[in-house]
């Protein structure tokens, strides 16, 4: 986007979200677009499959004086831009020109809407109504169309990663149980108005018992065409089994794929080996690119931890140079009494994300990446949850019971014979509760609040034994946004 005489705005609304290790919290699902003033017509980015409409500047503004948007985050990207981002609009990031900021910085005193200018910048949510008095006006909040479902259909698995939380006992779901399952989850989509259902299939690793995989997906999709329901479904993969038949059956069906790497070579090898200790580096990379060729690109899923952080630029090399999707997550601690072990140095952590950053920065991707670098944020939209722990997610054990985290399968609320399983989990009082975050202190007057939404609410009750509290990587997340924020800047300037 070139710096001229007239005005020019960048902007980029979330398109589907990548695949992560939880449930993506409630954010809008508008498909990337581009607008820029004047005359051009917006573009639709390559990494959506679909394109909305651009918020359309020429739409009805009441008569009123309008002004900055507090709280506006800005900074300085190169050739005279600049980073605009209000914490509390529709649009995450938005990229000025040196007369777009001009029209912005007009606003510092209250004034009509005059030209398309300041329209768009009031339709991005940069400019508020003067009379906008409450802290919460501005936010709009999205509630997820669809219900989530983690099916462990094995708790049986080929490797010993050193952070997992689930116990091998080697127990397989039974043909009976993943349909009545399936059944429970449509039961309770239909119960409370939900337009879609989207399946995990996980362990354990899920291809040890693959067959059950495909049975329960045509189950599955039987009961979302009887009911007029949208299906989503990803497989959760170790990478290591995958055979090309799998590959294609997944491909064949659009259920997606999500392989943890945590490194390259040895840095994933040590946090990822064989039952007998063996590295599962080699194979994991191999069946990424033998999905790749077969027309199924692969989101990775990368946990970062204290150990890995080190490399964690190099294994995000790896994924640019494939062009594939991938995902940041920052180790949970498996079980309660372990923060503070090892799970929370954030320096090395920052470090090793800001390093990551710098390589993004050399080879910035078309696709869109701001809502996958930074563990649990997300920047589609503001949001007031960090996931859909108690709201719209369960999770189900090999055996039939529900919990409502896949870190909590030894404290079950409930199982898939009841009537609305969902309802059971929503209920649930006692130990970590999923709260808004303005509920959270340190947390309601953050400017940040709204793209963490307080983290992982589960982690945050393990540290603390407290769920109104701030994550414990609230000290990271607020190191790594300006950084994260300046770089998707960039994407939009380049792309």
């Amino acid at each position: 986007m070139s710096s001229d005489l007239f005005p020019r705005i960048l902007w980029a609304s979330a398109g589907s979200r990548s695949e992560s290790d939880c449930a993506c919290p409630d954010t809008g699902t508008a498909s990337t677009v581009l607008y820029s003033l004047p005359g051009e017509q917006p573009e639709s980015d390559c990494a959506c499959p679909a394109a909305h409409p651009a918020p359309s500047a020429g739409q009805h503004f009441p008569p009123a004086l309008w002004q900055l948007s507090p709280h506006l985050y800005r900074a300085p990207l190169p050739q005279a831009h600049e980073l605009t981002f209000n914490p509390t609009g529709p649009v995450s990031v938005a990229v000025l020109n040196e007369p777009a900021r001009s029209t912005l910085d007009a606003f510092s005193t209250p004034h009509p809407l005059t030209d398309p200018t300041a329209r768009q910048l009031a339709v991005l949510g940069l400019l508020t109504p003067a009379q906008l008095t409450t802290r919460h006006s501005q936010l709009a909040t999205h509630h997820s169309p669809l219900i989530t479902a983690w099916l462990h259909v094995t708790d049986a698995c080929n490797l010993r990663c050193s952070y997992c939380y689930v116990t091998k006992s080697g127990r397989a779901m039974s043909e009976e149980t993943g349909r009545a399952a399936v059944d429970a989850v449509f039961r309770s989509a239909l119960a409370h108005g939900f337009c879609g259902v989207k399946l995990k299939y996980g362990g354990g690793e899920p291809t040890l018992n693959f067959s059950l995989v495909r049975s329960l997906h045509r189950h599955a999709e039987t009961l979302a065409a009887r009911h007029n329901l949208e299906l989503r479904a990803v497989l959760l993969s170790n990478g290591t089994l995958l055979t090309g038949e799998m590959i294609d059956w997944l491909r064949d069906e659009s259920v997606r794929l999500m392989i943890s790497l945590d490194g390259i070579g040895p840095a994933h090898d040590a946090q990822r080996p064989f039952a007998d200790g063996r590295g599962s580096f080699v194979q994991v990379a191999r069946n990424v690119d033998r999905a790749l060729a077969r027309g199924l690109p692969p989101y990775l899923s990368i946990t970062v931890t204290p150990h890995n952080a080190g490399n964690l630029a190099e294994t995000v090399a790896f994924a640019l140079e494939r062009d594939l999707p991938f995902n940041l997550n920052f180790i949970r601690e498996p079980g309660v009494g372990q923060v503070g072990n090892l799970f929370y140095a954030d320096d090395r952590i920052i470090g090793g994300v800001q390093a990551a950053f710098a390589v993004i920065e050399a080879a910035l991707p078309r696709r869109r990446l701001i809502d996958a670098l930074v563990d649990r944020s997300g920047f589609g939209s503001p949001h007031e949850y960090p996931c859909g722990a108690g709201r719209n997610y369960l999770v189900i054990d090999p055996q039939g019971r529900v919990a409502r985290c896949q870190m909590e399968m030894s404290r079950p609320v409930t199982d898939v014979w009841a009537d609305d399983p969902l309802q059971a989990v929503r209920e649930r009082r006692d130990g970590f509760q999923n709260i808004p975050v303005d509920e959270k202190e340190d947390c309601r007057d953050c400017v940040w609040r709204y793209w963490c939404a307080g983290g992982c609410p589960l982690l945050t009750y393990r540290a603390g034994g407290r769920s109104d509290r701030p994550s414990p990587y609230c000290a990271v997340y607020k190191a790594l946004y300006p950084d994260l924020l300046r770089l998707e800047g960039l994407r939009l300037l380049k792309w």
